[in-house]
């Protein structure tokens, strides 16, 4: 990575930002696949929603907070390090690690709601994706923009998922209330709200904008750099030379 021309033009807090995103979607195509295994087949998890669980529900548990403790420590350093803060991912990050670890704390809860929250981690990598892009200069390219059209439905999704998570709530009030901890519920309820009413309008409102206007909103609404791709750069000169 250290010998890409893209990655070598960045700045220091740049090259942090490009690592811990490259991390966050590796953890987002894993946090993907328990989601959607949670909600496409049948197991111990699906079956009782509120104390199911089974070993490969555990891994995912375990592996979310300990991703969910490097990414507040190193959001929290890189922040104290660089003079930035941002509410909503450090809001994000401390809810997810909470709960995550409240999972690990209160070993009876069930993993249907910790699996299907990790669903919402299906947006990660096309985000990512989409700031790479951005920073290498290929936002005016029809691949950055049926990323960005593909990141935004997905965003949309993440939406409906928290509704989702809302009825099932509703469904299974009377377990929750009987087999979850109190501070765990608290949680879980404020997070949810959080990111149904606040975290994913904000983000989804901010990822349509870039669309229609590709800045950087990670630094300060940096515009993009406008170094035309390798590949068009090889088109243009092959057409040249016809």
């Amino acid at each position: 990575m250290t010998s890409d021309p893209t990655y070598r033009s960045l700045s220091a807090k740049e090259k942090v930002f490009w690592d811990l995103a490259t991390t966050r979607a590796v953890f987002g195509v894993q946090s993907t696949a328990a989601g959607l295994r949670t909600l496409m087949t049948e197991s111990a998890i699906s079956a009782d929603k509120v104390t199911g669980q089974e070993g490969w529900s555990w891994f995912n548990v375990l592996t979310a907070t300990g991703f969910f403790l490097f990414e507040n420590a190193a959001l929290h350093v890189s922040s104290a390090v660089f003079h930035s803060f941002d509410l909503p991912l450090a809001v994000h990050h401390f809810f997810a690690l909470a709960g995550f670890a409240g999972s690990v704390m209160w070993d009876t809860v069930g993993h249907f709601f910790p699996m299907v929250t990790l669903l919402l981690e299906v947006s990660t990598p096309f985000t990512c994706i989409s700031w790479m892009l951005l920073k290498a200069g290929w936002a005016k390219t029809l691949f950055w923009k049926a990323n960005q059209w593909l990141m935004i439905h997905l965003f949309h999704c993440r939406m409906v998922l928290t509704y989702y998570m809302w009825w099932v709530s509703w469904c299974e009030w009377d377990a929750m209330m009987e087999n979850i901890p109190l501070p765990q519920r608290l949680l879980f309820f404020s997070g949810l709200a959080l990111l149904t009413v606040v975290i994913n309008p904000i983000w989804t409102h901010k990822k349509t904008l870039q669309l229609l206007n590709p800045v950087d909103w990670n630094f300060g609404n940096k515009p993009v750099p406008k170094n035309i791709p390798d590949v068009n750069n090889k088109q243009q000169s092959s057409k040249k030379d016809t």
